[in-house]
């Protein structure tokens, strides 16, 4: 039993940490940084996806969620995912805590019902459910918040957008502090831990640590300060 968020962070965050880095869902390169399809050069690479190999994994991220929803006391009648990273994990969840489960689309389909949302009734409407929102990652928060959106569009209430893990930049911050009512994200596991945890493996060393902190300060002029300015598209 964890009687703060914090103490479910601290004990969940350094371990998915590890795991991630070990199963390359997340990789580290401040040396020879990545393209990301933007052109910008960035140091760090995450897919979450390749954590769905690993049944330890998978469980480990689902006694996360229940773990922050039991500490938090968090509300709620149903669960969705964010369309497609999301749907495994609060599929997990949602059988652990045997709960409904639906999941949101990035887009409407453009055949059919031309559905956003799919595991409603033929309604459309979750009739004033509270949802508890599961993304795999936040970067900008942009995609989260058009989740969180389309759920209130189709008379969902959500309040909570839980994430494996975070990149912690300000542009989240921004993109969740518009919605009203709010929707708190929380994450697992954030920037600060998985760097601390990737120079205490030594995935990385000091002066990379270092690196990847100036990042987290300056994502977008980190590589033209460090030799890599981004690619044309």
């Amino acid at each position: 039993m964890y009687h703060t968020l914090e103490e479910v962070q601290k004990e969940f965050g350094p371990r998915i940490a590890a795991k991630a880095l070990e199963m390359e869902a997340i990789k580290l390169s401040p040396g020879n940084p990545f393209q990301w399809a933007s052109g910008y050069r960035m140091p760090i690479y995450n897919d979450n996806r390749r954590l769905l190999a690993d049944t330890q994994a998978r469980a480990l991220i689902a006694q996360g969620f229940a773990a922050v929803v039991e500490t938090l006391e968090i509300p709620f009648d149903t669960i969705a995912g964010t369309a497609t990273a999301g749907i495994p994990h609060a599929t997990t969840l949602a059988d652990r805590l045997g709960k409904p489960l639906c999941y949101v689309r990035s887009s409407g389909k453009d055949h059919g019902l031309k559905n956003l949302i799919e595991g409603l009734g033929s309604d459309g409407s979750f009739h004033s459910q509270r949802v508890l929102l599961i993304e795999d990652l936040v970067s900008t928060g942009g995609s989260s918040v058009k989740a969180v959106q389309a759920i209130r569009d189709a008379d969902g209430l959500v309040s909570y957008c839980l994430a494996i893990f975070t990149y912690g930049l300000e542009a989240s911050v921004q993109s969740f502090a518009v919605l009203e009512p709010q929707c708190r994200p929380i994450a697992l596991l954030d920037y600060d831990t998985m760097v601390a945890t990737a120079l205490a493996t030594g995935y990385v060393d000091g002066n990379g640590a270092d690196l990847l902190g100036q990042w987290r300060v300056d994502p977008f002029g980190w590589g033209a300060a460090n030799g890599f300015p981004p690619v044309a598209k």
